[in-house]
């Protein structure tokens, strides 16, 4: 299955008692790829994984496999701080018949650099599924450097990084020396564009929530040399980006513009609540500004 250039870490829809909606998750997943995206991730961060029990994450994947129905790769977040831990769940996951795994830097515990590579290396030679590391050390702690990536995009089932460092140089460097195999996509909304133009491959976006349309409009156009059209593209997109991720804790932003827009997502979990007041009226302000590519489930 190709994995795509454009996927979207899919928020879980919840009930009115907090309870994972399955079958909303069906029809989100069938209505992001009737609107631009070409995957998706599946409880990762923007899915809320922290806070879903193995069984739930379990249930969500098998659900949007069923719903995907081959149209498009199914990515699990199976990645935790804690490595055996992972290793189960990617081989529980392996069963259902996704097409790969997302495995953030273990977060809390601070690992050294030998220890990040170690960690990876015991969950992939424990499956057959393409794996994408995760790199975000605002949210981990701790930031996996170039020379560790490169270390382990030598093993052949790993096959990228979401890269969410934000420092063009490292990523640079990673673009650079990796294989051609070995993709990497922008973990930032706001550097697509900045990272295509270094030899990224792609986004996993929280945007193409509502603008997946446009977004994959700036990658096609970027991949077909017309730069002018996708900086304009880009830099019209940036407010909405910038926006979902500043307002509140994502995915909180992105969740509450989605029920506003009338696409019932539910509330994100505690420790996670909805935006109010301010926030609110802020996102809502830009989410009016913008034109979404999101059908509206009825």
């Amino acid at each position: 299955m190709e994995i795509g250039r454009l996927l979207t870490p899919m928020v879980t829809p919840f009930d009115d008692e907090g309870q994972v909606d399955y079958e909303q998750a069906r029809r989100l997943a069938r209505a992001l790829l009737d609107s631009g995206s070409d995957g998706l991730v599946i409880a990762a961060t923007t899915g809320e994984g922290p806070t879903l029990t193995n069984d739930e994450k379990l249930k969500l994947f098998a659900a949007v496999k069923e719903a995907v129905n081959g149209r498009a790769a199914v990515i699990a977040g199976t990645g935790t701080n804690n490595t055996a831990a992972s290793i189960e769940l990617s081989q529980e996951t392996e069963r259902i018949g996704v097409d790969g795994l997302l495995l953030t830097v273990p977060y809390y515990n601070k690992p050294t650099q030998d220890g990040l590579y170690r960690h990876f290396e015991a969950i992939a030679r424990a499956t057959r599924l393409p794996c994408i590391l995760y790199n975000i050390p605002s949210r981990t702690g701790v930031n996996m450097t170039a020379e560790t990536t490169l270390r382990l995009s030598r093993m052949p089932n790993i096959v990228g990084i979401k890269e969410s460092s934000g420092d063009l140089v490292q990523i640079a460097r990673i673009i650079d020396d990796a294989g051609d195999d070995f993709r990497l996509w922008s973990g930032d909304d706001a550097l697509t564009l900045p990272i295509l133009a270094i030899g990224g491959y792609g986004v996993i976006a929280v945007v193409s929530h509502l603008a997946g349309v446009q977004l994959h409009r700036i990658i096609d156009d970027y991949l077909a040399g017309r730069t002018a059209d996708a900086a304009s593209g880009h830099r019209r997109l940036l407010p909405l980006m910038q926006t979902l991720m500043t307002a509140a804790s994502n995915p909180a932003p992105v969740k509450y513009a989605l029920n506003q827009v009338g696409f019932r997502v539910g509330a994100p979990r505690l420790p996670l609540v909805e935006p109010e007041g301010d926030a609110a009226e802020r996102i809502m302000a830009e989410v009016r500004r913008s034109r979404i590519d999101l059908a509206v489930a009825v």
